[in-house]
């Protein structure tokens, strides 16, 4: 899934670790995504990571434990590739719009995530809720940044930032998950998103 900022159980020191660690984390996003929690093994994700079995123990302690840390991992993964696409320098209005783009590329790009982010409000319900409070947290730290540079109303916080972030979860699962030939594509999307936001409904 690209850049990692999880931190797992047990953390690894060297280059070769965190390579190993990203191996064994990719591997459960695809082992997870196509079998659920409850099937998946960690015996078959060793073997998709192509480690041996006793290097799973090295960093995670058990099939949840790797869960968990690839929720946080799933979710940092999102914020980076936000913050990747937010240039300095832009005004509000197109931090969103771009935060949105960056958001639905990167869901078409890992179909995985909504079905191991959605498991996990019965696998780990702790580690899902921390994702959505995580995301709504970023949200409200942009609105309350475009509020105090005048260019947003300067009473936006918490509800706004959950509406807003459950536009794009639902843009996410319709254009990204559920994608079909002849969708717009992510530019136009966050484009008539956007606008959306700077017109309201009237």
């Amino acid at each position: 899934m690209g850049v990692s900022h999880t931190v797992p159980d047990k953390t690894p020191r060297t280059e070769r670790g965190r390579k190993t660690l990203r191996k064994l984390l990719d591997a459960a996003a695809a082992e997870f995504a196509d079998h659920g929690f409850h099937e998946a093994s960690i015996s078959t994700i060793t073997r998709r990571a192509g480690v041996a079995l006793g290097t799973f123990y090295t960093y995670f302690d058990s099939k949840d434990a790797i869960f968990r840390a690839l929720v946080t991992d799933m979710s940092d993964s999102v914020g980076h590739a936000a913050r990747q696409a937010i240039a300095p320098g832009m005004d509000a209005l197109k931090v969103e719009r771009a935060a949105l783009q960056a958001f639905l590329t990167f869901a078409a790009e890992h179909k995985e995530l909504y079905r191991i982010i959605d498991e996990a409000e019965f696998v780990d319900p702790e580690s899902y809720r921390a994702h959505y409070e995580r995301i709504a947290r970023r949200i409200a730290e942009r609105l309350k940044e475009g509020g105090e540079a005048g260019q947003l109303r300067g009473e936006l916080g918490e509800i706004e930032a959950w509406a807003l972030m459950g536009m794009n979860v639902f843009l996410g699962l319709r254009f990204a998950i559920w994608a079909t030939d002849g969708d717009p594509d992510a530019e136009e999307i966050s484009g008539r998103a956007n606008l959306f936001l700077e017109r309201g409904l009237t």
